[in-house]
């Protein structure tokens, strides 16, 4: 009654809509509470009938999805707004308290996009590419492949009409020319089928036309050049048949190579089932035989919609709704891993348009991967704690690199080390969410560790200066002291320090006015912090002046942490009076690591010189990071080797025997980048 003196753009009244939806879901065999959500998806927005009526009307199932249709239509995911990746986080959550609510939604914006053409322009286009973007993947995850595959084909026409109406047109003038032949292919199948004693149906396609228009342009092939446009589709009765079919069809036609699959014993990650091959056709024209099975079939297109979901029995779940589900898990599971809504959401588009690959187990078990995954990917597939302490892998038994993409077939095994290994590194090539969050969330607990433990050296010192020691105050005064402060608790309030997002000369001014220390002892002169070089992350080297022990240094507050400059550098100059950004530091007498320098040698242009050079400084167990070359004359060259170095001593040896080598005309230390460009004179 609500919505009856209403119309839609199109002029039809409003009431033409919510029928149309639910008629959609009809036709994926849905039950009867998903069809009634469907037809009552807008009361709760449109005219405020609140949920509780809906409830006693009809049932809570009922309402439960109408509330959440209803919320999923208040959020705006057009990728590029501002609230677009936590809006798809909330999509996230309705799907798993009732998957069925992404189902009546997608069937919603199905029929939306039948009737797009009656909006304007700019609608169209921010409609459709939130379409193609996000709904059409989600179907397609799901297992919804005609729903997936209607709605890139309205995206598709909806964005590039010129372009749609080109390829469709030529699609006709195919079709046309391979009429013939197509009919002849489909009766020799079945004719073989049913003489080789195997009940089968089928059925001839064309790819569709966003289909093709991806691989041209992926391939960046012309449509001539796109040979398989055909498919055929074959229907039999049991699994058995599926592989007696498969024998006939390869005595028929010639295997294509490579073009093999067989989904069944291994489903795709939307539980997708079928066998596929590729064979040469008649006239040379290869075309893609599916074998499946009714049921197959019917997953294939409906995907967790499909009629026996929803039984009166809870615990009977089909393999694809166990695979939805698990997925939505998953992606809860893993979004407080994530800094932002932003990282989550990219991270998820990685997994809603997945390409499979399969790899095993050193004991055989199939792991199913997303294409392009590496090592890496596969240790955190496997677990979270293999992931972390991964240090190597053997792919079929072979030593290889962690970076590697592996493929299908392949034998994976990971060598782990007892304690984490987790590199930042990793994330330049984890392909998987879950990786990519495991290895972030991994990496923000290991700074956060780190940053405590700078944030209490520099706060202990700072407190030195006037004259307290943190071990000394009492529990407290010192509780006290920090919700004045403003921090939940000490190992919070070390951190915020450790990362430079506050300061601990500050601080320690800040305990005292607190703590009313009034004692009239001086201060103590400020005691510079001692750097070992194993501080990780949260303390950082310039790399404009690049310190190394022995150099005379002080620190940087950023909010990364602590950059140690050498006390010359030019890029310090501006902040080493203020104490609220510099502190300073010297070098610990135990050093555990080797620090980046780099050195300019001018030289006589000479065969073998560069030869010498190299082999100089490794035999002084210096490791050259990299080299440059530069002809300044016809005569002379100039060499800049980045190297990695214990102290100035080392430095200053490796110099003095860098000299010695004829034609060597001045080997010096660079400090700035200035010195860096400049040339050398001589």
């Amino acid at each position: 009654m609500c919505i009856r003196d209403r119309f839609r753009i199109s002029g039809e009244p409003y009431v033409s809509h919510p029928i149309a939806v639910a008629n959609i879901l009809s036709t994926l065999h849905m039950d009867v509470d998903s069809l009634s959500a469907a037809i009552l998806h807008d009361v709760i927005e449109d005219c405020g009938i609140p949920k509780n009526i809906i409830e006693k009307r009809f049932n809570k199932q009922v309402a439960n999805l109408v509330d959440g249709v209803s919320k999923l239509d208040k959020l705006d995911i057009t990728p590029g707004t501002e609230e677009h990746s936590e809006n798809f986080q909330k999509m996230i959550l309705a799907m798993a308290k009732d998957i069925r609510v992404i189902v009546v939604k997608l069937a919603d914006r199905l029929h939306n996009m039948r009737t797009l053409k009656h909006v304007n322009r700019d609608k169209q286009l921010r409609i459709a590419k939130e379409t193609l973007e996000i709904y059409a993947p989600l179907a397609h995850r799901i297992g919804m492949n005609l729903v997936y595959r209607e709605l890139e084909e309205l995206s598709f026409k909806a964005i590039f009409p010129r372009r749609y109406e080109i390829l469709l047109s030529v699609l006709k003038k195919n079709r046309v020319g391979q009429k013939g032949i197509l009919k002849k292919i489909k009766k020799t199948l079945e004719r073989k089928l049913v003489d080789s004693g195997i009940p089968a149906y089928v059925e001839g396609r064309e790819k569709h036309v966003y289909s093709i228009y991806r691989k041209m342009k992926e391939n960046h092939r012309h449509f001539d050049e796109i040979t398989d446009v055909s498919a055929f589709k074959i229907i039999v009765d049991n699994v058995d048949n599926c592989y007696r079919g498969l024998g006939v069809i390869h005595n028929i036609f010639k295997p294509i190579e490579g073009r093999f699959k067989d989904y069944i014993s291994i489903p795709k990650s939307n539980g997708y089932q079928s066998i596929h091959s590729g064979v040469m056709g008649l006239e040379g024209k290869p075309i893609e035989i599916q074998i499946k099975t009714e049921e197959m079939n019917q997953m294939a297109e409906d995907g967790i919609a499909a009629h026996w979901l929803y039984k009166s029995n809870k615990n009977e779940e089909t393999n694809t709704q166990k695979r939805a589900r698990r997925w939505v898990a998953g992606l809860l599971e893993m979004r407080g891993s994530f800094e932002s809504p932003k990282d989550f959401i990219d991270s998820v588009k990685t997994d809603l348009l997945p390409s499979e690959i399969y790899v095993f187990t050193p004991e055989g078990e199939i792991i199913e991967m997303t294409a392009g995954s590496t090592a890496i990917d596969f240790a955190y597939t496997v677990h979270t704690d293999i992931g972390n302490h991964c240090r190597a892998c053997r792919i079929n038994r072979k030593l290889a690199p962690l970076s590697v993409p592996l493929e299908s077939g392949q034998t994976i095994e990971i060598l782990r080390d007892e304690f984490p290994q987790t590199s930042p590194a990793w994330l330049n090539f984890a392909v998987t969410s879950r990786a990519r969050s495991s290895i972030r969330h991994y990496l923000g607990s290991l700074k956060a560790s780190e940053a405590r433990k700078l944030g209490k050296k520099l706060l202990d010192q700072s407190l030195g200066t006037q004259n307290i020691k943190l071990g000394h105050l009492k529990e407290e005064r010192l509780t006290e002291a920090l919700n004045t402060i403003g921090v939940k608790n000490l190992n919070r309030l070390l951190e915020e320090i450790g990362l430079g997002k506050r300061v601990g000369n500050i601080v320690a001014k800040q305990l005292k006015g607190i703590l009313n220390s009034n004692k009239k002892e001086g201060s103590k002169k400020e005691v510079a912090l001692e750097i070992t070089g194993t501080e990780g992350m949260v303390v950082n080297y310039a790399t404009c002046c690049r310190p190394i022990p022995g150099d005379a240094v002080i620190g940087h507050f950023t909010s990364g942490g602590l950059v140690v400059h050498q006390e010359r550098c030019k890029n310090i100059l501006s902040a080493r009076e203020d104490p609220e950004k510099c502190f300073p530091v010297n070098w610990n007498e135990e050093l555990n690591r080797e620090f980046s320098t780099e050195i300019k040698i001018l030289t006589l242009d000479q065969p073998g010189l560069l030869a010498s050079l190299a082999s100089s400084i490794t035999n002084s167990n210096i490791n050259i990071e990299s080299v440059n070359t530069l002809l300044i004359e016809p005569e002379q060259a100039e060499f800049i080797f980045s190297l990695q170095i214990g102290d100035r001593d080392h430095l200053a040896h490796l110099i003095r025997k860098l000299k010695n080598i004829k034609n060597v005309i001045s080997v010096q230390r660079i400090h700035d980048h200035e010195m860096r460009a400049a040339r050398t004179l001589h």
